[in-house]
């Protein structure tokens, strides 16, 4: 589980997001930082029976995103990430495909995964297989569990217009038109602090897992 301390720093570092106070705060960085390696560690270790292109021991560090921001082409000149994210796939936090995301803010914490913003070539080649494979695309994000847990795909990243080679009337076209293919649950501050957090974690990867696949056959 987040530990109340966690939260307690990023909260904190949101207030007060300068390098003079992260320095006097270290030590607390340091223990959230702890935190999150320890339910990463858990989490990858549960993750690898559901997904076997994961590896039990895949290192949490490898995973843990840096909370230092890359300010050099941003108008938003603070210094520090307000959230702890965590990145998971066969590469820990380097994605090159479909992969799992956790992200630990006070008040917007959420699970997620699938592929953002894939390359021209991965896109094309998904668009390619939901044309082709749609019933079977529709059977995972229409199912009960997979509409309980995350409604549906996000469409926050998604072309106006059909894409060339695809009629505006395509029964799919809504997914065609698609730039990312993401999902993802919200987590409560109360719910990171459950003990039964990171198996609620596995349970929402796990209901993501037939997306996941569906997306790495499509681009293999």
């Amino acid at each position: 589980m987040i530990k109340t301390e966690t939260l307690k720093f990023l909260q904190d570092l949101a207030e007060h997001n300068h390098r003079e106070w992260f320095q006097q705060h270290k030590d607390q960085y340091l223990s959230a930082r702890e935190n999150a390696l320890q339910v990463t560690r858990l989490i990858i270790q549960q993750l690898a029976k559901v997904d076997n292109t994961i590896s039990a021991a895949l290192n949490p560090e490898d995973c843990l995103m840096r909370i230092y921001r890359d300010i050099r082409f941003s108008k938003d000149k603070t210094p520090y990430k307000i959230n702890i994210g965590i990145g998971i796939s066969s590469n820990g936090k380097s994605f090159n495909g479909p992969g799992y995301y956790i992200h630990i803010q006070p008040g917007s914490s959420f699970v997620g995964g699938g592929i953002w913003q894939p390359e021209a070539e991965q896109l094309k080649a998904i668009r390619q297989e939901i044309d082709y494979n749609g019933s079977a695309f529709r059977k995972i994000v229409e199912s009960p569990s997979f509409k309980t847990t995350f409604g549906q795909l996000s469409s926050e990243d998604q072309l106006k217009t059909a894409p060339k080679g695809y009629p505006a009337d395509h029964e799919l076209i809504d997914f065609i038109k698609l730039k990312s293919f993401v999902v993802s649950r919200t987590f409560s501050d109360k719910a990171l602090q459950e003990s039964n957090f990171v198996r609620n974690v596995t349970d929402t990867f796990e209901k993501m897992y037939p997306l996941i696949v569906f997306l790495r056959n499509a681009i293999s």
